[in-house]
């Protein structure tokens, strides 16, 4: 098995475990550990496979599995994480909901945009090294992306917290057409809680050092965009500005280590 196939079939096995740690009802206490079985032995039959094409694609379903079972394992929020982190973005922030009421309505908007299309960079970045001839080091950058994504949802399990958007006043932002779609994704799409450290951060981030040293360029354009995204989930308030800090620090952990 490659490197980021061991990642993810140890993590689907994790969330097995992991779901004794919140209090769940046996239902979906069941499921968690029917469907992490299930997973983790997907993972297995794949690196099985002789097809290395599928193989090389298999992991955006791992991380989109992995994200959706980690909102399961959320049961109520902590109320003193839940302060610790609000009261660090009031001390950076002061008001965060009025704080970036005088940004300029095009870069909120392309802030929002670029959040919105934060899981477009993962099969471009693997797409990328592909098409130019570096397809042997997709192993490298899969093992940072899904490594540094895993690592943002498994803390779920015992760090529960609700994100800002549902704890606060709604920010006051210069173009509200955009954030209202953003939030709506949001509200929609996600499994609804926070993960600390951020996702959004962690795998973006990921990304762009998993192809920078390769494509300078192209891994400097996708820096750029994981930046954005970076301070688009604090604008936006989609996160709190730890949630970022750790999830910058969970993708340069696993770029050194790789």
């Amino acid at each position: 098995m490659r490197s980021f196939e061991w990642i993810a079939a140890s993590y689907f096995l994790y969330i097995g475990v992991a779901c004794w740690l919140p209090r769940l009802s046996i239902a979906r206490r069941s499921f968690l550990m029917g469907a992490s079985a299930a997973a983790a032995g997907t993972v297995v039959a794949i690196a099985r496979s002789e097809a290395a094409w599928i193989r090389d694609v298999a992991p955006m379903a791992y991380i989109l599995a992995g994200y959706f079972l980690s909102g399961y394992l959320y049961a109520s929020p902590s109320l003193a994480t839940e302060a610790w982190l609000m009261r660090w973005d009031q001390r950076l922030l002061g008001d965060p909901a009025m704080r970036f009421v005088r940004w300029p309505r095009v870069l909120v908007a392309a802030l929002e945009v670029i959040y919105m299309g934060c899981f477009l960079l993962i099969p471009a970045g693997a797409g990328l090294l592909a098409l130019t001839g570096h397809g042997a080091l997709l192993d490298r950058y899969w093992t940072m992306v899904v490594g540094s994504e895993f690592a943002a949802f498994g803390p779920l399990a015992f760090i529960q917290t609700r994100p800002p958007w549902v704890l606060e006043r709604k920010p006051q932002l210069a173009d509200k057409t955009i954030h209202y779609l953003a939030t709506q994704m949001v509200e929609h799409v996600s499994i609804g809680v926070n993960t600390f450290p951020s996702g959004h951060a962690a795998v973006s981030l990921a990304v762009a050092l998993g192809v920078i040293g390769t494509l300078p360029w192209a891994g400097t354009v996708l820096l750029g965009l994981a930046i954005g995204i970076c301070i688009a989930c604090v604008v936006g308030r989609y996160h709190y500005w730890i949630d970022v800090a750790a999830g910058a620090v969970v993708a340069l952990a696993f770029w050194l280590v790789n």
